[in-house]
């Protein structure tokens, strides 16, 4: 049985993606901050209810000694870990002239070194187990252009993008894969927040902001939890073992590049 752990698991993309790995079969450690406990609590049920082992754990990716703490728990609860799948992330909705220092070091926190946190404390539990892994990082749209307003946003997505290249080429001798997912606009409450910011700063209505952002998606409706949750699915499986270091474009077809 393989144990797979996502972080920011309490809601959206994150407890789309638990979900999922449940019913492909994964035993599921899910985390999120202490103040989620509620949220992260249904979510180990829902897992639970698939016919899986579960359990929630709370930690702060962005602090060393909790993800270290995160990666241990998951093994004494269920075991081993072979998946990590490093989704928790903020958004910042800002014009850069306006940004503060402290601003720009809370979003590569939690978005640039939550995620190097989670990769390398996973790969070191992987190389010690020494049967290989799949480690798997929240990239964005953002990781692949950048968009006004959004731009420390895009630039914490670009690290993980680069990030997720490095680690791929490092851990390849031992078996570990390491990709991401890039979403575009999904609907969680991360987005309703990006709208809201927007619409503010614009001038606009609230939902006029994402409104006018889907109408450049090809496929003529925002994404889902369980869209992007099916390519981490397939991230996560044997048919990826041949893939590693790539930022993985899931966006209805708002890019190509």
């Amino acid at each position: 049985m393989s144990t797979a752990h996502v972080t920011g698991a309490a809601r959206g993309i994150g407890k789309a993606i638990a979900l999922r790995l449940a019913k492909d079969g994964h035993d599921v450690a899910v985390s999120d901050l202490p103040g989620m406990a509620g949220e992260l609590d249904a979510t180990r049920q829902e897992i639970e209810d698939l016919g899986v082992k579960a359990v929630a754990l709370h930690g702060d990716v962005s602090d060393a000694p909790s993800v270290r703490r995160l990666v241990a728990d998951t093994v004494a609860a269920l075991g081993s870990l072979d998946v990590m799948v490093a989704n928790a992330g903020i958004a910042q909705t800002k014009a850069l002239l306006d940004v503060s220092p402290e601003e720009y070091d809370r979003v590569h926190a939690v978005n640039g070194r939550g995620v190097f946190l989670c990769y390398t404390e996973a790969a070191r539990q992987m190389i010690a187990q020494g049967t290989g892994g799949k480690i798997i990082g929240a990239a964005s749209i953002a990781a692949h252009k950048g968009f006004a307003l959004l731009g420390v946003y895009c630039s914490s997505k670009f690290a993980v993008r680069s990030l997720t290249q490095s680690a791929a080429q490092e851990w390849a001798e031992h078996g570990i894969t390491v990709n991401a997912y890039c979403p575009g606009i999904v609907d969680t409450t991360m987005w309703e927040e990006i709208d809201h910011d927007l619409g503010e700063i614009n001038h606009v209505e609230e939902g006029e902001s994402m409104k006018a952002m889907a109408a450049g998606i090809a496929l003529g409706r925002v994404s889902t939890g369980e869209d992007v949750a099916g390519l981490v699915s397939y991230l996560t499986g044997p048919d990826s073992d041949y893939m590693t270091g790539q930022s993985v474009l899931i966006d209805g077809g708002m890019l190509f590049v």
